[in-house]
C-alpha cells in the first residue's frame, strides 16, 4: 500500500492527535499497574472490577467504550464477550488479568496485562508468554511489514509452538479519537494491508489447551521506541 494514501480502515477523526493518543496510552498503562497493585488474594472478582473503575475515575479518565474487566482464575479462559462466572475469588497462588478501555479527553486508551499472585509455574509461564508473544509479533510486523492477516497467522502459529492456543475471538481493532467505531469497526486480523503504527490495538489472549486458565496482553501497535 502506498503510505501516502490513507487506507479507509486507518482514517482518524477531527480530534486525533499523536500527543493525545500517547498520553492516553501512558495513563492507561499506569492505571493497569495501579489496579494490579490493589488486587489481593481473597478479593472477589466483582470487587476488583468496582475498584478498577474507581481507579480510572480517580485518575481523571472516562469509562469508555467497552466494560472494565478484571478476571480471576478460571474466568481468565473465557472469551471477552462472555460474562465472567460470578463470585470467583482470587486464591493465594493464582492468575488474573486486567482489560481496560478508558478515554482521556478525546483520545482512546486500551490496554491489558496479566499478573500472578503467589507462585505457580504454569500461570507464570502463560502470563510471560502472552507479553512475549505480543512483542514478538509486533517486532515481526515492524521488520517484515506484515499485513494484519499475516500478523495474526504468525501469532497463532507461534502460540501453538509455545504450547498455547491463541484465542482468535480477540483479533485486534482500531484505536483513535473517540469513537473509533464510527471510523472503522473491523478487526486487525482481517486487515489485508500492513497496519500503520498508532492506529491499532494488538490483542494476545493465550489459553491453556486443557482450558483451565489463560493470560492476556494488549497494547497499541507501535515501534520499539515507545516500549521500555
Amino acid at each position: 500500500m502506498d503510505k501516502t494514501t490513507v487506507h479507509a480502515a486507518e482514517r482518524v477523526g477531527p480530534a486525533f492527535s499523536t500527543d493525545g493518543m500517547l498520553l492516553a496510552r501512558r495513563k492507561t498503562r499506569q492505571a493497569i499497574h495501579d489496579i494490579a497493585s490493589r488486587v489481593t488474594p481473597g478479593m472477589v472478582e466483582e470487587e476488583a472490577v468496582t475498584m478498577a473503575k474507581q481507579v480510572l475515575i480517580d485518575s481523571g479518565m472516562t469509562l469508555s467504550w467497552h466494560p472494565t474487566r478484571v478476571r480471576f482464575g478460571r474466568n481468565t479462559i473465557k472469551p471477552m464477550k462472555r460474562k465472567s462466572e460470578p463470585g470467583v475469588m482470587l486464591q493465594e497462588n493464582d492468575i488474573f488479568f486486567i482489560d481496560i478501555a478508558p478515554r482521556v479527553n478525546a483520545w482512546e486508551g486500551d490496554g491489558g496485562a496479566s499478573f500472578i499472585v503467589g507462585e505457580h509455574p504454569d500461570y507464570s509461564r502463560c502470563a510471560a508468554d502472552a507479553e512475549r508473544l505480543f512483542h514478538d509479533a509486533r517486532e515481526v510486523w515492524s521488520s517484515q511489514n506484515l499485513t494484519g492477516q499475516a500478523l495474526y497467522a504468525y501469532a497463532e502459529s507461534t502460540a501453538r509452538k509455545m504450547g498455547w492456543e491463541l484465542n482468535l475471538d480477540l483479533p485486534g481493532h482500531r484505536i483513535s479519537d473517540f469513537p473509533h467505531a464510527a471510523i472503522h469497526a473491523g478487526a486487525l486480523a482481517d486487515l489485508d494491508v500492513p497496519p500503520s503504527a498508532m492506529r491499532w490495538i494488538l490483542e494476545i489472549h493465550l489459553c491453556d489447551p486443557q482450558r483451565r486458565f489463560g493470560a492476556f496482553h494488549e497494547d497499541m501497535l507501535l515501534d520499539d521506541e515507545h516500549y521500555n
